[in-house]
């Protein structure tokens, strides 16, 4: 059980009120808060509806109000408790807690309905902070499965963010140049694997990153139970170009070891 902890009586009133301090920090807070006999769920809502009861609706009413949201008083619970309370003690006392809870829990309840509307990929979208952009169909000949392409900048380097659906990986492939060249991986979300040719896969996991030196064979993609994302980011070579080679078979993917 989490431990309650209260300072704010020394912080106020240590000198002016030594006594009252050591009460309200030590025995209210710290004794009578942490008696495991009722949980600080149900303790915090006690309180609530102790303090709204006595009319008490200023800043520590605000502060029970919050500690209530947070140990799981959800913005429903708490207007059904107001609501509740109101028709013993009062209905100005109602209003006028309602209007503190109004800012407490000021955040949008979850849409259910449209929750569960959303698709895999709107699901994965909202765990990565890059967009998944648009279908990747200039690139679809060279990927096994589905993956989405967004730009992010094509300026000075480009700098593209690729997203693969699970299971879904790029051709085996080669960046040539005469100098420089090649290209950086940096894992953005999900879960996935880089691999050169004769070497074990590597797994990717966001902030992961690789370089690809030109020259090298190699492939990236998703795993295959799990969304994946990287920034490929193009390093400056002359003569530059890719070359795609033959796909990931299945037995290589399932066997990235």
């Amino acid at each position: 059980m989490e431990k309650i902890t209260q300072t704010a009586g020394r912080n106020q009133l240590g000198d002016f009120a030594p006594d009252f301090a050591h009460f309200n920090d030590d025995i209210l807070f710290g004794e009578n808060w942490n008696n495991q006999d009722i949980d600080l769920k149900t303790r915090c809502i006690i309180t609530v509806v102790a303090l709204m009861s006595s009319g008490i609706t200023d800043s520590s009413l605000t502060y029970h109000l919050e500690n209530a949201k947070a140990h799981g008083v959800t913005r429903a619970e708490i207007a059904a408790i107001v609501t509740h309370v109101g028709f013993y003690v009062g209905w100005p006392k109602a209003w006028a807690v309602f209007r503190l809870a109004k800012d407490v829990w000021n955040e949008e309840e979850p849409n259910i309905e449209a929750e569960s509307a959303l698709t895999e990929k709107d699901r994965y979208q909202k765990t990565i902070f890059f967009p998944i952009g648009a279908p990747n169909e200039g690139y679809k000949e060279y990927f096994t499965g589905n993956s989405y392409l967004a730009p992010v900048s094509k300026e000075q380097v480009g700098i593209f963010n690729v997203t693969f659906e699970p299971g879904c990986r790029n051709n085996w492939h080669i960046h040539h140049a005469d100098k420089g060249g090649g290209q950086i991986l940096i894992c953005v979300g999900g879960r996935g694997y880089y691999q050169e040719w004769g070497k074990p896969a590597v797994e990717m996991k966001p902030g992961d990153c690789v370089g690809i030196p030109a020259g090298v064979k190699h492939w990236h993609g998703a795993a295959p139970d799990s969304w994946f994302s990287h920034l490929a980011i193009e390093v400056p070579g002359e003569n530059g170009g890719n070359e795609w080679l033959e796909p990931v078979s299945e037995e290589d993917y399932n066997n990235r070891e």
